[in-house]
């Protein structure tokens, strides 16, 4: 503990930090346009880049837009005002990340209904940048509020500023909104909320948690000015309370992803179950929510597959879509029995 008394100490604001750092995040002064003008570009950029890789598929493309992205600035200068009690510059910076959100995921929609000539369909069951960012979850509210601290410190110090683009990674903010872009292209509901849901978790981790670490190194007692103390603290708990009012999807979320995942195992024993039964062995198994596709080889009468229905539509207290490929052990060719 004295290790890091000693090293936040020696990391603490003082009232000469305080010009440079706001001319890195505000956007003031005679820089203003030029700096507007490079926020606006780049925010284009990495919206059209994420987008394109979001329909791909392509991991290396987003995370490439990820880098880029820009609007880590206007949430991280939001929260900067907020500790320092300066209320018309973090109403500024709010005014400008909500424009941001908008003209992202309008550029998004946009793009996403262009695409429909290289790219007829969009799937948002297989595409992984998709099915990644509509399911939100707790783990990712927990992800997101260590990497809005650790963007916080990362902006505060010029001697660790290198590590702001892992920061920008690991909170991504850009590429849920082009999810929410596309999902609205496709008239995906569900998926652009649940995308929009991703963001706004990262979106208030960074106000709170960027926010405590910013307290913590004192940049609220080194502002000469500000607004005072019960204004500042206001403010925060309004947003300890959307995070609360996040928590409440988050939690729904996921207890259906673990009770989804519960019921996959039961699903895959007693598949494994009844196939040994029936003097056959699974090749592949694949549950996807409630339809079960079974590959299975060996020889003698064909099993039932209404049998296996029965017993699993028992098991969920549910109807279960069942689709089943025999192949016999001296044969190669596929045998498909459907439900």
């Amino acid at each position: 503990m004295g290790i890091l008394r000693n090293f936040i100490a020696d990391s603490r604001f003082k009232t000469d930090d305080l010009p440079a750092f706001k001319i890195k995040l505000f956007f003031e002064g005679a820089q203003r346009r030029g700096n507007l003008e490079k926020y606006a570009i780049l925010l284009f950029l990495s919206t059209a880049i994420a987008t394109y890789g979001v329909i791909g598929d392509s991991v290396a493309t987003v995370i490439g837009a990820m880098i880029i992205a820009p609007l880590m600035r206007p949430i991280m200068a939001t929260t900067a005002g907020l500790v320092m009690g300066d209320m018309k510059r973090a109403g500024r910076s709010l005014g400008m990340v909500i424009i941001s959100v908008v003209c992202v995921i309008g550029v998004a929609w946009i793009l996403a209904e262009l695409s429909i000539v290289t790219v007829p369909v969009i799937s948002f069951q297989n595409n992984s940048q998709i099915v990644g960012r509509v399911s939100p979850r707790m783990i990712d509210l927990y992800a997101a509020l260590w990497s809005g601290a650790a963007a916080a410190f990362a902006m505060s110090r010029e001697d660790v500023a290198d590590s702001l683009p892992g920061a920008a990674i690991a909170i991504a903010l850009v590429p849920p909104l082009c999810v929410v872009g596309i999902g609205l292209a496709e008239g995906q509901w569900n998926a652009a909320g649940g995308a929009l849901l991703l963001f706004l978790t990262n979106f208030l981790s960074i106000l709170l948690a960027g926010g405590a670490v910013l307290a913590l190194l004192g940049l609220n007692k080194a502002a000469v000015k500000g607004s005072e103390g019960h204004t500042r603290r206001n403010a925060y708990i309004l947003v300890a309370l959307a995070i609360v009012l996040v928590i409440i999807p988050l939690g729904t979320t996921t207890i259906g992803i673990f009770q989804q995942r519960l019921m996959e195992k039961e699903t895959v024993q007693l598949a494994y179950q009844w196939v040994a039964e029936k003097d056959y062995s699974i090749r592949r198994i694949q549950v996807i929510e409630d339809q079960v596709t079974l590959e299975i080889y060996g020889t003698g009468e064909r099993p039932v597959l209404s049998e296996l229905g029965d017993q699993l539509s028992a098991l969920v207290d549910r109807p279960i879509k069942l689709r089943m490929f025999i192949v016999p052990a001296e044969q190669e060719e596929y045998k498909p029995m459907l439900e």
